[in-house]
């Protein structure tokens, strides 16, 4: 029996140790298809089935609402902040301050970062630059690109001066460093959790993984994955 979950992409190098641990442990094989966030709106809204979900709290609120996932039985796992990427052996760039992160920016011949609409990263980072007052400007140096879609190796390929991603999403990505993170309080700090869906054709056994991803025995694997675990 296996169980089936769909995950945005800020999870994977987590899962990547995770899972594993799981299916050691004498749980479920367990499956799980990453998607970005509106990708795995519309295959829910074309009648997909998956066991459990693996969201952000904000979109597992609004999929509750609908009648999408159970709320018994939620759990939360960890937040992730956004970090700024450069090119393995390029200079890191002062991005310190909210002031000197716009200016890099502005600086940068190409940039690359999720879609806006497709992730919340993107979306966060389309409106963060309509606040500093560039949108216009960065548009036409802007490549959108969801790391699901091989946006992280983009910077790595020199490509890109900078790419700007969840630091779950450049963890074991070859060719890229990091540069530090989106200074506060223009950063996105995103906190990641779970829950059965109402489709849910193993509810012992999904249940039995999310609780085994919200335990201590699983923090070790958060934080390799670039998450502060919850708790």
């Amino acid at each position: 029996m296996k169980i089936r979950v769909i995950s945005g992409g800020a999870t994977k190098a987590a899962f990547a140790v995770l899972m594993p641990q799981f299916e050691q442990a004498g749980g479920n094989a367990v499956n799980v298809d990453y998607s970005v966030t509106s990708a795995i709106d519309e295959r829910i809204a074309a009648g997909e089935a998956f066991d459990v979900m693996v969201q952000p709290i904000a979109v597992l609120d609004r999929m509750q609402k609908v009648g999408v996932i159970h709320g018994e039985g939620r759990a939360i796992f960890g937040t992730v902040g956004l970090s700024v990427i450069v090119p393995k052996g390029a200079a890191k760039p002062d991005i310190s301050t909210p002031d000197r992160f716009a200016q890099i920016l502005r600086d940068a011949r190409r940039v690359v970062h999720s879609t806006p609409g497709v992730t919340p990263s993107g979306t966060h980072l389309g409106k963060l630059m309509e606040t500093l007052g560039i949108a216009s400007e960065m548009a036409a140096k802007t490549v959108y690109r969801p790391a699901l879609e091989g946006g992280v190796e983009t910077v790595g390929r020199g490509e890109a001066d900078l790419g700007i991603y969840p630091t779950s999403e450049i963890i074991n990505v070859d060719g890229i460093e990091v540069a530090g993170s989106v200074p506060e309080p223009l950063t996105l700090k995103v906190t990641v959790g779970a829950a059965r869906t109402a489709r849910c054709a193993v509810p012992e056994q999904s249940a039995a993984l999310i609780e085994f991803l919200a335990s201590e025995k699983s923090r070790a694997g958060w934080i390799a994955g670039g998450f502060v675990p919850a708790g």
